[in-house]
């Protein structure tokens, strides 16, 4: 069924002036009128028009197109030159982190070999004092067994000492005093006067 120009041009969406000047240069047995002399399109000039009009709006479309992929293609070159930057900023602080912990790490087994150091100095030391401890009771039991024989050969001798003293005494007095026994009253004391608290004066 034949179109008019308003009909086409609105169907491909371009404008009513571009369907007349491509209308106008067709062959003439292409072009029709209607009753009233307004411009019909047959399907033959309607497929010669849509192929004319269609050229520059694909060429335009692959234009646009290009135009649009070189900005995409821009805009994903910034992104991943943006994703790359972030990337190894992030690396960087990896590292840094990574290597801040090495340090701790290395600080911390500076710190363990110490202790273990000091604690084997300090058992070392105990061991000493223990085997020191011992030496000296060891020291402490001979002399006090020293000091024991030598108290108890002191006891036997002060012993012994004291009952040759006590024999030598008993037999003076022995021979000073020889009880009589009709002279036990003379020998008390003759002349004992009651002295009473009026005699001082």
């Amino acid at each position: 069924m034949p179109k008019t120009i308003r009909e086409l041009a609105d169907e491909l969406k371009v404008s009513k002036q571009t369907i007349q000047y491509h209308y106008q240069r067709l062959p003439t047995k292409n072009q029709q009128k209607d009753s009233q002399g307004k411009n019909m399109i047959s399907l033959t000039a309607e497929r010669i028009i849509r192929d004319k009009v269609a050229k520059p709006l694909v060429a335009k479309d692959q234009q646009i197109g290009s135009k649009k992929a070189t900005k995409d293609s821009k805009e994903n070159n910034e992104l991943i030159f943006t994703l790359r930057r972030e990337i190894e900023e992030l690396k960087y602080q990896l590292d840094k982190q990574l290597a801040t912990k090495d340090q701790q790490i290395s600080s911390k087994d500076r710190q363990l070999d110490q202790l273990t150091k000091l604690i084997d100095q300090q058992q070392q030391l105990q061991l000493a004092i223990v085997a020191e401890n011992r030496q000296l009771k060891e020291h402490v039991q001979k002399l006090s067994g020293f000091v024991g024989t030598s108290k108890s050969n002191q006891k036997v001798q002060s012993t012994e000492n004291n009952s040759i003293q006590n024999k030598g005494r008993d037999d003076k007095q022995g021979k000073k005093k020889v009880p009589q026994s009709g002279n036990i009253q003379k020998d008390a004391p003759k002349n004992k006067a009651h002295k009473n608290w009026w005699h001082f004066w």
